[in-house]
């Protein structure tokens, strides 16, 4: 049986936490979080123990992993003091807000000697992961160009923004996850424009709302990004991937598939309304892979080092926006 501790307790927490009490050979022991009642509430429903001392959780012994689910502000101190604790780890993106400190962090984990998984959870969606199995069983050729749609239902909260880190770092993140996943291919130029159009107070806030990336890789590959913190018809994840035999193409996920034609026209459900609902099994398999993979010592999907390449191409963009100019990377 394998004790973890879960670090926050918030929505994402929330969901880690159910997902966690459902694994076989899994025992939630802490959850840890500064606003005590909610760690309260989520370990009371899940038989843990609340507790809001990290150092008391790094110091069992019992504790094998850690999961962090904590704002990304707190992200790398957490990952260094599990690591040093001789932790196995599992955390939210980014890594950090900073490639430095990214880097820093993944040194911390080579250092220990401890896994650690960060959580890319579109990797685990079936339809993105049955994609890229086709991809690379060559049923489309040679992969050539890829279009990432990425659109949130509303904008968070210009707090959340002014803390986030911006766009690039708060929500592309994953879109340019996705792009090294895909491609399987490193960025060699990067090119990001944006515009504040759906709230003029993110744009005070000093962030854009809407943007679009271009990248070229090593072997020549495009690739475009278009992303939004607006999609009034629900939350709106796409790709497709164009090949020299065919394409490959992953549409929205909606709460039902039934289809209804009539005189009026044709309807389908909107997209899930929220990332929570859209990768609700995205989350489960990923943290089922976690502990399959410290069960054999097999690599994850998604290690640090992919955590420190998705965050070199966020901050990329974010230069690339501010110049105005395009970014060419060794």
């Amino acid at each position: 049986m394998k004790q973890v501790a879960l670090f926050g307790a918030g929505r994402i927490g929330g969901i880690h936490a159910a997902n966690l009490a459902g694994l076989p050979g899994v025992q939630l022991k802490y959850i840890s979080d500064p606003f005590a009642e909610a760690a309260r509430r989520l370990a009371e429903k899940y038989g843990a123990r609340a507790d809001a001392h990290p150092d008391a959780i790094f110091q069992d012994p019992a504790v094998s992993a850690i999961i962090i689910g904590t704002p990304t502000t707190t992200h790398s101190a957490l990952i260094q003091q599990a690591a040093a604790a001789g932790k196995h780890i599992f955390c939210e993106k980014p890594v950090d807000l900073s490639t430095a400190r990214a880097q820093e962090c993944a040194e911390a984990v080579a250092k220990a000697g401890v896994a650690c998984m960060i959580g890319f959870q579109r990797r685990f969606d079936p339809s993105f992961s049955e994609a890229k199995r086709r991809l690379d069983d060559g049923e489309i050729g040679t992969p050539e160009m890829l279009v990432i749609t990425s659109r949130d239902c509303a904008p968070p909260p210009i707090d959340y923004i002014r803390s986030s880190g911006g766009i690039f770092r708060d929500m592309l993140i994953h879109d340019f996850d996705v792009f090294r996943w895909i491609l399987g291919d490193e960025a060699v130029w990067l090119s990001a424009t944006g515009a504040s159009l759906v709230d003029p107070a993110i744009g005070r806030a000093g962030d854009v709302d809407s943007v679009v990336v271009s990248l070229r890789t090593r072997s020549g590959r495009l690739c475009q990004i278009n992303a939004s913190r607006r999609a009034a018809y629900g939350y709106d994840q796409r790709f497709e991937v164009l090949g020299s035999a065919g394409l490959l193409a992953c549409e929205n996920l909606r709460p039902t598939a039934v289809c209804q034609m009539d005189a009026r026209g044709v309807h389908l459900d909107k997209p899930e309304h929220f990332f929570l609902q859209r990768y609700r099994e995205a989350y489960r398999l990923e943290i089922e892979h976690f502990f399959q993979q410290l069960e054999t010592g097999a690599s994850f999907r998604t290690g640090i080092a992919d955590g420190v390449a998705a965050q070199r191409l966020a901050d990329a963009a974010a230069r690339s926006l501010a110049s105005g100019q395009a970014v060419v990377f060794d």
